[in-house]
């Protein structure tokens, strides 16, 4: 496909996997590890700032309609009371992940514990607080997208290959 008829192949946009969603722009500065991590395995995402106490009607729409516009699960980033992976949980059947957010004297393991404790059959998969949390997010996602997509569990089995060899070149390099 020629752009403005300049003769350049422009690549489709691809459709989108996972939704990234924070309840307010200043999550954000975490959330771009997750965004940056699934970018590496060329994953296709969508980030959203819809707050679970601000904007509830527009959260709603969003995740009720997440599973047919084609997202496989959400990440979803909150500090402090920590609501928006609780809230998304309970309108969707979709995996959601949650990221705890630095905020206050506690450091996020504030927002952490009030992740945690979600009633039986409302899972929040959580995986830490922030920029480590939001990476470790992305890989769970890479993960769980990996188990029907032989490509990306490939990737991820080179990126854990790698890691391990970083690791033991550390270990070589000690005294």
């Amino acid at each position: 496909m020629s752009q403005e008829g300049r003769g350049e192949v422009v690549a489709p946009i691809a459709q989108p996997r996972v939704a990234i969603l924070v309840g307010s722009s200043s999550d954000w500065g975490v959330m771009v590890e997750a965004a940056k991590t699934l970018k590496e395995f060329g994953v296709a995402y969508e980030a959203r700032v819809l707050s679970a106490h601000r904007t509830p009607e527009a959260l709603r729409d969003y995740v009720l309609g997440a599973r047919d516009r084609g997202l496989k699960l959400l990440i979803a980033a909150a500090g402090g009371a920590a609501h928006l992976p609780g809230v998304v949980a309970a309108q969707t059947v979709l995996p959601v992940l949650g990221v705890a957010i630095e905020s206050g004297a506690f450091r996020g393991v504030d927002a952490l514990l009030a992740m945690v404790p979600m009633p039986a059959g409302v899972p929040v998969g959580c995986v830490g607080v922030g920029r480590a949390g939001a990476r470790n997010a992305a890989l769970l996602a890479v993960a769980i997208l990996g188990v029907e997509d032989p490509k990306l569990w490939e990737a991820l089995e080179i990126f854990r290959k790698e890691q391990s060899k970083r690791v033991l070149g550390q270990d070589l390099e000690l005294p």
